[in-house]
């Protein structure tokens, strides 16, 4: 028998309901009504839900018209800054008018998010100190801080989003001092919180909500509240984002800035030991050697660097640098609040290396990211579920939603990977008329997939022949950059279309710039595969070059591929493959936006028809009819007014 909140929320879908009666043309979609129902019976008898959504279901009021109506209090976490917004500012305000409820709403952001009134004081008060450029900004900083009514940064539009101040002066969990703080009673972090403790729905992201979570474990004061409900939309990148808050990293531009920071406090307020600047010297020059051998010998495998003599040799160096001086400051704590911050963060960078660098968790992944001007020091767990399964407490409902969750017509990959294999499983496909809308080509004749001067010549002659039947229209995705400005390269002067590459402009620039010329060409790579919504006729073509794997030297897959082979399962089949094929999902996700949209997907990768393990991948897809003739194709796109 059916809840009070189910019964409720199924009228609400009905022809007599609120969408009916507000909406225009609203017409019930089958799916997008059983998606409600599964929400409202998950609120109501406390179970967790995981739930593929097809585009096109509608899961957005799907999940908030319960979540409103149930009178619980909900978070709902997206994985994109743009949905946040959307449904802050565009989707609850207009469902409580359709509904007309009254509840109180909040968007919370990350605590960098907002000024901190203590740290500005204390900018101000150091004023002297510094360059006219960063004190014209630190005034117009503080004038906007007299005006504002919840000190988020985002509205602050006198000073540049670059400004050298603003992380100066934006709260930080390092430099919180809670109850202790002379602001407290109008700090806008703690206002923000107390806003979201009284709201029945916050709004969040997926960063915030885990770095939230954690940092109660670690005794700093939370944001959230503890909410009866979680649903995550965009839940397919939950468990990335899990590896990466249970794991841990360490920036050089981190060790950079903190040296820097210790050896400006000698200067301005210690002045009397110079033992401080000089370890702090030391400290910087082993780091600029460090940096150095790990630039020339190009390694992402940390067991690697210590397999080398001289990198293991450098890195320890580093190491025992940073010990030294943090032995040095312990002489010297007490004598400033700031000196004795930068001693606790020195201490702890210290020990997070020593950590590191002996290696010894045989459950961890230990990566290498080369940046433009940074090395990055990655831990990664290879499993999350036993932390996942502490996290997700029984308290709460948690419901997760995706267009992408299912592999092969399955969720249980994506269960297994958070621990949530008690979770109720559901799978709604699209209502869209794919076998009609679309179009799915695997062009006959492909060589094999790789990097070779007749690969991309290949690729560049199916990319010409689409871009001319689609009039531009086309979106080129790929797996890698290297590819993408091969055929970037070779497509200038080739074809008459606007071609806007990544890396150009800002991604949202670029997207831009596609829907405003109408029959552009856009080349990215995988921050286009997702979060990106075209619709209409701007995009008929969706081309990508081949499946998408993940490399077998990525140091996190070769470290799951051990633990998996350890207990006698095929790395590949229980590991790659279901991440290619849900990253596959969202590339062609990008095609069918709208029940009017027409298109067709190209897919220059004949491991789709000639492997056993391309079934998987094609029963995962929306049903597109199929063709392996890329004249047909072509035709297709042509007939696409």
């Amino acid at each position: 028998m059916s809840s009070r909140l189910t019964q409720t929320v199924i009228h609400q879908f009905s022809q007599h309901g609120a969408l009916a009666k507000n909406v225009h043309n609203y017409h019930n979609r089958q799916s997008q009504t059983d998606m409600a129902v599964a929400v409202s019976e998950a609120i109501s008898q406390k179970q967790n839900v995981i739930l593929e959504a097809g585009t096109g279901v509608g899961k957005t009021f799907a999940y908030l018209i319960p979540a409103i109506l149930s009178g619980k209090q909900a978070v709902i976490s997206t994985g994109s800054k743009n949905l946040q917004e959307q449904l802050f500012l565009k989707d609850l305000p207009a469902l409580l008018t359709m509904l007309d409820m009254h509840v109180p709403i909040a968007l919370l952001k990350g605590r960098n998010n907002y000024l901190c009134q203590l740290r500005l004081e204390k900018q101000m008060q150091n004023a002297a100190h510094f360059s006219d450029y960063y004190i014209d900004d630190l005034l117009k900083i503080n004038q906007w801080a007299n005006l504002s009514k919840d000190g988020d940064i985002g509205n602050l539009t006198s000073v540049a989003e670059h400004s050298e101040v603003l992380p100066s002066v934006v709260s930080t969990k390092e430099t919180c001092t809670g109850k202790k703080c002379e602001h407290y009673d109008v700090c806008f972090t703690r206002k923000a919180r107390v806003r979201a403790m009284d709201a029945k729905v916050v709004v969040v992201n997926h960063h915030l909500f885990f770095a939230d979570r954690l940092l109660k474990d670690t005794g700093f004061a939370e944001l959230l509240p503890d909410p009866d409900v979680v649903i995550f939309d965009e839940a397919h990148l939950v468990p990335d984002i899990c590896i990466n808050y249970f794991g841990s990293h360490i920036s050089s531009r981190e060790i950079d800035t903190l040296l820097n920071d210790i050896i400006k406090l000698h200067r301005e307020v210690i002045r009397d030991s110079i033992q401080i600047e000089q370890l702090a010297q030391r400290g910087l020059q082993a780091l600029s050697n460090w940096h150095n051998a790990m630039y020339d010998n190009q390694v992402s495998d940390w067991r690697k660097v210590l397999a080398n003599k001289q990198l293991a040799t450098v890195s320890w160096t580093l190491q025992q640098a940073l010990a030294d001086l943090a032995k040095l400051m312990t002489h010297h704590l007490g004598r400033d609040d700031q000196l004795d911050l930068a001693f606790e963060q020195l201490h702890e960078l210290a020990e997070k290396l020593q950590d590191y660098f002996e290696c010894k968790d045989m459950q961890a992944a230990y990566s290498v990211e080369l940046g433009t001007r940074f090395v990055m020091l990655r831990l990664s767990p290879i499993n999350v579920a036993k932390q996942c399964q502490q996290l997700f407490d029984a308290n709460t409902r948690w419901i997760f939603t995706s267009a992408t969750l299912q592999v092969n017509r399955s969720l249980g990959h994506f269960a297994t990977e958070l621990g949530l294999t008690s979770a109720k499983q559901i799978i709604l496909d699209s209502p869209f008329d794919y076998p009609n809308q679309a179009m799915f080509c695997v062009p006959r004749h492909l060589g094999k997939v790789g990097q070779s001067q007749h690969t991309v010549k290949q690729l560049v002659d199916v990319c010409i022949q689409a871009i001319n039947a689609a009039q531009g229209r086309t979106f080129i995705l790929f797996t890698s950059h290297q590819m993408l400005e091969q055929v970037a390269s070779s497509l200038q002067g080739r074809t008459t279309y606007p071609l806007l590459v990544q890396g150009q402009a800002s991604k949202q620039s670029l997207l831009n710039k596609f829907r405003q010329l109408g029959n552009a060409v856009l080349l990215g790579t995988s921050s286009f595969w997702e979060g990106v919504d075209v619709r209409g006729k701007l995009l008929s073509c969706v081309i990508i070059d081949k499946l998408p794997f993940v490399s077998p030297d990525d140091a996190l897959y070769k470290a799951r591929a051990a633990n998996a082979e350890r207990q006698g399962l095929d790395p590949f089949s229980h590991i790659s493959l279901p991440q290619a094929v849900i990253s596959l999902k969202q590339g062609v996700g990008r095609l069918i936006r709208d029940e009017k949209d027409r298109g067709v997907l190209i897919l220059c990768d004949n491991r789709i028809v000639n492997r056993a393990y391309g079934q998987a991948f094609i029963n995962s897809l929306p049903p597109m009819q199929r063709t392996r003739d890329l004249d047909k194709a072509l035709q297709f796109l042509k007939h696409i007014p």
